[in-house]
């Protein structure tokens, strides 16, 4: 989300068209990239002089941007701020970053700068492939359920042009997984999506949902659709559905 994630972009503007190397050009580069640092900055995160490419491409194609496909299953709640709905997505392929920062802002941050890479241009056809929505964090608690693990997992879908044969990754730490079918339980939050927020929100859904063992404890998806700058931006947290 750095949380560069997605789209620290909209607000923004669109960027020029490729083959400006003019001075107006280089200004709007730099004030993005000024921008996107001082976002950095916040998630103590430093931003490479290298992602002024991919910064500025994004910003170009931001307005563009392909759903993840699902299948809505049930939805519960009479009004959107309790509301939870069950989808089936499908197995699919996806670009996977796994980092272990102290921070949770952190490992997501530096997860995402790999993807915007590897979207814009360092992979195998050399091109910008599109972005799609939401990206995904995969989140682990500890055994007393109060503390997220280290480890999270950043996955990226791959357009559906590129499903059947996707564009290889040159960064080594950047897999491409098949990812089975899921089943989840989603609802909606707004705000900033740091541990102690994650946290409360996956405490409130339990509360909202009662005892069930039909979902998971221990391993939550945060899904990501908004610009990280929005103060009330859109999320989700998922409750992943056990197999049947």
């Amino acid at each position: 989300m750095a949380r560069i994630t997605l789209e620290d972009l909209e607000r923004l503007g669109e960027e020029p068209e490729d083959g400006g190397d003019s001075e107006d050009d280089q200004e709007e580069q730099g004030r993005l990239f000024a921008h996107w640092e001082a976002v950095a900055s916040t998630h103590r995160v430093s931003l490479p002089r290298d992602m002024a490419g991919p910064i500025a491409q994004m910003a170009r194609h931001s307005q563009a941007r392909e759903p993840v496909p699902y299948v809505s299953l049930s939805q519960h709640g009479k009004c959107e701020e309790a509301a939870y709905e069950e989808r089936q997505y499908p197995a699919g392929k996806w670009a996977c970053v796994t980092k272990g920062e102290p921070v949770y802002e952190q490992s997501i941050s530096m997860s995402f700068m790999k993807l915007m890479r590897y979207i814009c241009k360092e992979n195998s056809v050399g091109c910008y492939l599109g972005m799609t929505v939401p990206v995904l964090n995969e989140i682990h608690l500890t055994k007393d359920e109060t503390e997220l693990e280290r480890e999270v997992v950043t996955a990226y879908y791959l357009p559906a042009e590129f499903q059947q044969n996707p564009p290889v990754p040159m960064d080594p730490e950047i897999h491409i997984t098949e990812r089975a079918p899921l089943r989840v339980i989603t609802r909606v939050f707004y705000g900033m999506t740091t541990e102690e927020t994650i946290l409360r929100e996956i405490s409130l859904f339990w509360e909202l949902l009662g005892s069930t063992d039909t979902v998971l404890r221990e391993t939550y998806i945060v899904a990501s659709y908004e610009n990280p700058s929005i103060p009330q931006r859109r999320n989700e947290i998922w409750f992943i559905c056990r197999a049947e």
